[in-house]
């Protein structure tokens, strides 16, 4: 099958794909390899990740400039015999809160490089802002908005060396307004992160989230082998 010649890309920052997959019978270790390898010509990265639970087998992160390539990516591992079960798309971005942040700490939040060393552990869910009565993040003034997201950040922050995070943006684009993506040192470290960061009043009063796949990351040939892809 000839390639489209054609890209779809962003202003500012990559595109980001998350795939949740399901092994069929009929599906194929080597097809599986060539499509994930493919799809990380250029500036593409491909993260996989082996998902504990009910919800899906195999997952990959995808993450590059072109919404094509992305594409791609899907329908090979679907010509490969994996049936996707699940999928978000998002952006990388920086958030209006971090106007201030320094040069080099925007560069790494639209232009990340993935995985993170020594952070096997991975947890992927996106998140809204509520729209309720008396709880209505957008109508809140910038700056008690501004103020209520530094503090969210300071908690994160705490955990610098045991969680890697990544908030892409996806309004417009899927269901829920962000997608979380934490890389970290052991499952404990991921569970304490979210666990204490959902005390913040920006959270406790104002997030919605949705649900949670937990994954192992690992080079492909161990994900598939774990996945009992053979």
């Amino acid at each position: 099958m000839p390639e489209l010649q054609q890209t779809v890309v962003p202003g500012e920052g990559l595109a980001v794909l998350h795939l949740f997959c399901r092994l069929s019978p009929g599906a194929d270790r080597q097809g599986v390899t060539v499509a994930v390898k493919q799809a990380e010509g250029g500036e593409h990265q491909v993260v996989p990740f082996a998902v504990l639970g009910h919800k899906a087998d195999v997952g990959f992160m995808a993450i590059g400039p072109d919404l094509w390539q992305l594409r791609r990516l899907q329908r090979d591992l679907q010509g490969a015999g994996l049936e996707i079960a699940g999928s978000y798309v998002s952006l990388t971005e920086v958030s209006e809160y971090a106007q201030g942040v320094p040069e080099r700490a925007k560069r790494e939040r639209l232009y990340p490089t993935l995985p993170p060393a020594g952070m096997p552990a991975l947890c992927f869910y996106p998140m809204s802002k509520r729209r309720n009565v008396g709880q209505n993040w957008y109508t809140l003034p910038y700056e008690e908005r501004l103020e209520l997201m530094y503090d969210h950040g300071k908690s994160g922050r705490a955990f610098a060396g045991r969680v890697v995070q990544l908030v892409t943006g996806s309004t417009g684009l899927d269901d829920f307004e962000w997608a979380v993506t934490l890389f970290g040192v052991g499952p404990d470290d991921l569970k304490e992160c979210v666990h204490t960061m959902r005390f913040d009043a920006g959270s406790a009063h104002y997030a919605d989230f949705g649900p949670f796949i937990t994954g192992l990351v690992a080079p492909l040939d161990e994900v598939l082998d774990h996945v009992g892809l053979t």
